[in-house]
This record gives C-alpha cells, structure tokens and sequence, in this order.
C-alpha cells in the first residue's frame, strides 16, 4: 500500500490533471535521489511521483502465491499497483533496479513513455561483463541475504556508483543517498542469462510506449555491453520507438552526482517528444 506520502502526491497529480511522471530509485539509493528531478519536471508541466520500494514482509508472512515485495516481481507488482492509482497513465523512469522495473511496467502497459537509466539486465540479456557492486551477496541460496537488507561500505559505494567523481564528492554522494538494499534483486540480475529468472519484459507489448535506454560510459554496474543488450531485445518492439545513448564520460551515479541535470534534461527532452504535459 502507498505510503501517506505518496498518496498525496498521487491525490495532487490527480487533481492537477498534469501527466505523472513516477520516479522508480535503484538500490542502495534512497527515494529523494529523485527530489531534484521530481522539481524539474514539475516545472516542465508533469506531476512528478517519487514511491519508494515495498518493505519487505517477515518472512513467511506473503500469502501463498504471491511474489515478495523484497523481489523484483514483488516490486513490481507494488508500484503497479500505485500506478493503478493514478487517473492518467504516467511516465515512467528508473535508475539501476529501477531501470529494469521501468521496462516491465512499460510492457505491462503501465506508461505512456518510459526512461531506463543504467538498467539492471533484462531476462535473457546478460552478456559479460555484469558487475554487481561487491556487497556481501553470495548465492541465491542464501536465505539469510535473500531475506535481509544489504549495506555498501563506502570503498563497495565508492568502486560502484561513484568511480567517475572525485573523492569528495564520492563522499557526499554516499552520506546523502546510500541506503541499504534487499538481497534478491542482485541475485536475480545477477541470474538474469537464465531463461526462467524473474525479471522478465514483455519486449513485443503493442501499448509498452516509447522507451529510452542511458548508459555511462564509464559504469562499472551496468556497462555498455550490458545496457545495449537490454536495448537489442527492446528494440524489436514493433510498435514503438526504442532508443538508447550513452553518456561519456559518466558513472552509475548519473542521476544523483554533478552532472545530474544533463542526465535529467536528456529524458526530459525525450518524454516530452511523445508526451504533451
């Protein structure tokens, strides 16, 4: 269920009438890695709405049948369910984790346009070299990771996210933004070459709506090869636009270092191609 927070955002897009733009954050990263790019579109004429993921269930406390919120279906499932909420269909853009939920709310055809920045790898596209951040996740099997929330040291942060800024500003990055995440959406990227793993996009769905893929140039999570892949199975949607850039020079931590509103203006510009705020 949304938090009191975001229904109220969900109650003022409804009531402005204004396009929603839903923010869906990656893990390890908190929900107001958003708020700068929530007041940009705001001022370009969309509502924006910055969800945060799902708390996971205790263990055991899921009904039968349904998928935890603390994996990628689970999370899914919830910010489907938000979206279902609003009176106009939104767009959507993720970051990392957020990145692939993005694609499959946009198969479901849950949005009128969709932005994946630096996207964990979609079922079936998961050339070498994928690479996790070096948290302490070890197998699938692992139910103490699978069911617990996983912290990043600063040099685990620091080699991930923030490796194309400097110190400082890697230190920054890390005491305002960094968060512990829920184990399983790892190993389920990290699984992502299996046919049968859970984050699975309707790549053909008539209504997905147009879709942009970003990737940094020197991201060490989501490399180039990575994102392109996701971007070859996307692209055969014959119904809409897929596109995909990459941003030089730029590491996982685009959308929250200084050069943000570059990233930001990028998928603004893009939405606003098909999307009349």
């Amino acid at each position: 269920m949304p938090s009191s927070f975001e229904q109220a955002q969900m109650r003022h897009a409804n009531l402005t009438g204004r396009i929603p733009v839903v923010f869906v954050h990656g893990l390890w990263l908190l929900p107001a890695s958003w708020e700068r790019w929530a007041q940009v579109f705001a001022e370009a004429g969309f509502a924006p709405v910055t969800p945060a993921w799902p708390s996971a269930a205790p263990l055991g406390a899921a009904p039968a049948g349904t998928a935890p919120a603390r994996t990628a279906g689970g999370v899914a499932g919830h910010f489907a369910d938000l979206i279902g909420g609003l009176d106009r269909r939104p767009a959507v853009v993720g970051h990392c984790t957020g990145g692939l939920l993005a694609q499959i709310l946009a198969g479901r055809g849950l949005a009128c346009a969709a932005v994946a920045i630096s996207p964990a790898p979609v079922r079936g596209a998961l050339p070498l070299p994928f690479s996790p951040p070096r948290a302490p996740v070890r197998a699938p099997a692992d139910q103490a990771v699978a069911d617990s929330a996983v912290p990043l040291t600063y040099d685990q942060f620091r080699h991930a996210f923030a490796n194309a800024v400097d110190e400082g500003e890697a230190e920054r990055l890390y005491e305002t933004f960094a968060v512990p995440a829920p184990g399983v959406p790892p190993l389920q990227a990290a699984a992502a070459f299996d046919p049968w793993s859970e984050p699975e996009v309707d790549r053909t769905a008539k209504d997905r709506g147009p879709l942009l893929l970003m990737s940094g140039e020197m991201d060490r999570v989501v490399p180039w090869a990575v994102a392109h892949a996701s971007y070859e199975r996307q692209v055969r949607n014959e119904h809409h636009l897929t596109e995909i850039l990459e941003m030089p020079g730029r590491g996982h931590s685009l959308t929250v270092d200084g050069g943000w509103r570059e990233v930001c203006g990028t998928a603004l510009t893009f939405i606003q191609r098909f999307v009349d705020a």
